[in-house]
């Protein structure tokens, strides 16, 4: 379906890959991965044509459909919420706008019956073709898509512009995910979404009929959808047939083969510069070194990967709290006419680790603000336990952090008993070393900023520690990092995030918010989803039977308005069927005779006679004239008959 051949990409004189080559086929569901700066983002680019390659070349199927999600920059602007949606679908609305020209076409008196017949045949391909693509269905299904990545109804008629960052991203992947591409190139799709819609984009993605080439650190998403992976590794193109979690196990595997062939290769190569260096000079042996110098020469040497450095986090033990950390009680939170928390009653204990899941917009992060002391409520009370610290890592940390400092200024003076050198070991922990503490919170990425914020919890030693989104700014390496000293916390954990994967080996107490309120569930993030799951389906089949009830209840009803439109029908159609039926009759009449006057025409001895091939020739055209004005009535009838039988069908 795609093929990359010897494609090749540098920047600033360094190659992200070279000369690799790569085939896509149909229903291929691959995983990209590589490390930070491989070049995973430019190989999506270089597959839709967004950026070109230094050399080689790529052949597409002929007609094949590529659709492209960015990972940020995506903006709406000028329409509703659905017709952005909608207008957005290029089959579907290049077939309503041919089928909207032909009618009109028909329609116009002065069409010959040639053209006519080309039009009704053309229009006919055109409502096969719809089916197949779903027209029929489209708004459903943009209803379905919409409502799964999030929004709600009353969003539908909501004007673009009026959207956040994040729900661009949501607008911009429905549209990808109902056109029906041949392949999704899709960099980091998971980012915005909460719980809920990421469950829902996992079992929409499972039964695309396409391609999908995915970018994203969410290990369990990936895991689910995908189930190849294609690795960056070494300016090279590597494939492995299995999951993310196969292939790390993989990678693991080989890089510790390749470094261990790597220290023997340098062995070898230090003991012949060794032998070289040491008989260069002696007659005796030059035909020895000289074989060695060659045998240097053609030495392929063995690349090692990047391998990335690892931040070393360990939360110190903090000061032990009371038996309950924090406790909620009554509390109500509103933004203008949006209720968020209604009456929430919510008690943390020490040592409890919670993960806050739920859909976007209910109330996480507002919840954790309450709990950390960062946002009023309007009623209700804050009853914070003996001993308790709290630590809040925003989510929105790059706006928290005081952009004109540096690293150093940012993170003294919170632990008072820390010197100057101890402040740099631990930023030294974060990758943070030597000249690098100097740098101003103005010019660092997303990830360094987060980890600035973490550094700053670590050394707060707080024994009740808020996080909002932690891991939306680190790699899969960091993440794994940070993971691990949060199961090693021995405080009390409130954790914000839909990265279920992350949160699996941490929490032990799943809090759902939705609908003002809060609701607990004492296990894993694989019990939350399970329970989840099994609530959903009794929904669906409470709401499946509910339908069933009314149907039976309306069935008589039902049955007496189709008798009355069938009664109608009967009425309005009899005559009109009657009369083209007569028409028909007269048409294969016609046609019969029509086709005896030619065969009678095309005999040689016809023409012997004069007045008799006049006479044959004059019965053939009023018959060819009669048959073309009978078959004319007989369109008109029929037109007619169809708009009729339309119109009780929409009854």
């Amino acid at each position: 379906m795609i093929d990359l051949i010897n494609i090749s990409v540098q920047f600033s004189g360094e190659y992200l890959f070279k000369e690799v080559n790569l085939k896509i086929n149909q229903a291929d569901k691959i995983s990209l991965v590589g490390a930070n700066g491989a070049g995973k983002t430019t190989l999506l680019k270089v597959i839709c044509g967004i950026q070109p390659s230094e050399s080689g070349k790529i052949q597409l199927q002929k007609g094949i459909s590529i659709g492209y999600l960015p990972q940020e920059n995506v903006t709406h602007t000028g329409k509703q919420l659905f017709h952005e949606v909608r207008s957005s679908l290029k089959v579907i609305n290049d077939l309503q706008t041919e089928e909207h020209i032909i009618t009109e076409e028909l329609n116009k008196p002065a069409l010959d019956e040639a053209e006519r017949d080309r039009l009704v045949h053309r229009l006919g391909e055109i409502h096969h073709r719809m089916e197949e693509v779903g027209y029929y269905s489209i708004n459903s299904e943009i209803e379905k898509v919409l409502l799964g990545l999030g929004f709600e109804e009353k969003d539908f008629l909501k004007y673009t512009n009026e959207f956040s960052g994040g729900w661009q991203m949501r607008i911009a992947l429905a549209k990808l995910l109902l056109s029906s591409h041949d392949i999704l190139l899709l960099d980091e799709p998971t980012n915005h979404l909460d719980i809920d819609s990421l469950e829902w984009l996992i079992s929409f993605l499972k039964g695309y009929k396409g391609a999908l080439l995915i970018i994203s650190h969410d290990k369990h998403f990936v895991n689910e959808v995908t189930f190849k992976t294609l690795e960056i590794y070494l300016n090279k193109l590597t494939f492995f047939n299995g999951n993310y979690d196969a292939y790390l196990k993989f990678k693991e595997e080989r890089d510790s083969q390749l470094e261990a062939r790597f220290l023997q290769q340098q062995k070898k190569i230090k003991e012949t510069e060794k032998f070289i260096e040491r008989f260069r000079y002696k007659a005796t042996k030059a035909k020895q070194v000289q074989s060695r110098i060659k045998q240097l020469e053609k030495e392929e040497i063995i690349e090692l990967p990047n391998f990335e450095e690892e931040i070393d986090i360990r939360f110190p033990d903090p000061p032990q709290s009371g038996v309950v950390a924090m406790e909620l009680v009554d509390i109500s939170k509103s933004y203008g006419d949006n209720h968020v928390l209604s009456n929430v009653n919510f008690k943390i204990d020490r040592g409890e680790k919670i993960a806050f899941v739920g859909p976007n917009g209910a109330g996480k992060t507002t919840l954790s603000k309450i709990i950390s002391g960062q946002l009023s409520f309007e009623s209700g009370e804050r009853k914070i336990g003996h001993n308790t610290i709290i630590s809040y890592y925003a989510q929105d940390v790059a706006d928290s952090l005081e952009p004109s400092f540096d690293i150093l200024q940012t993170v003294d003076g919170i632990a008072e008993d820390k010197t100057v050198g101890q402040l740099r070991s631990i930023l030294g922990s974060f990758l943070f070393t030597g000249d690098d503490v100097f740098k101003k919170i103005a010019v660092l990425s997303g990830g360094e900023k987060s980890r600035v914020a973490l550094a700053k919890i670590l050394l707060t030693k707080a024994n009740l520690i808020v996080l909002d989104e932690p891991t939306n700014h680190l790699d899969y390496n960091s993440k794994l990092v940070l993971q691990k000293a949060l199961q090693e916390f021995t405080g009390t954990l409130v954790i914000v995030s839909h990265d279920v994967d992350f949160l699996r080996p941490v929490v032990n107490n799943v809090v759902e918010i939705r609908n003002r309120t809060v609701k607990s569930y004492y296990g894993g993030i694989d019990y939350y989803l399970e329970k989840r799951k099994e609530l959903l389906s009794a929904e669906s089949a409470a709401a499946s039977n509910d339908r069933s009830n009314a149907n039976t209840n309306s069935r008589r009803d039902q049955k007496r308005v189709e008798a009355e439109i069938r009664q109608k029908k009967y009425a309005a159609t009899k005559d009109l069927i009657k009369d083209i039926k007569t028409f028909e009759k007269q048409i294969e009449s016609l046609e019969l005779k029509k086709a005896e006057l030619e065969a009678e025409l095309a005999k040689p001895e016809i023409y012997t006679n004069p007045n008799l091939a006049k006479e044959k020739n004059f019965e053939y055209n009023s018959t060819k004239n009669s048959l073309d004005e009978v078959f004319f009535k007989w369109a008109e009838l029929t037109e007619r008959l169809e708009e009729i039988e339309r119109s009780f069908s929409a009854e």
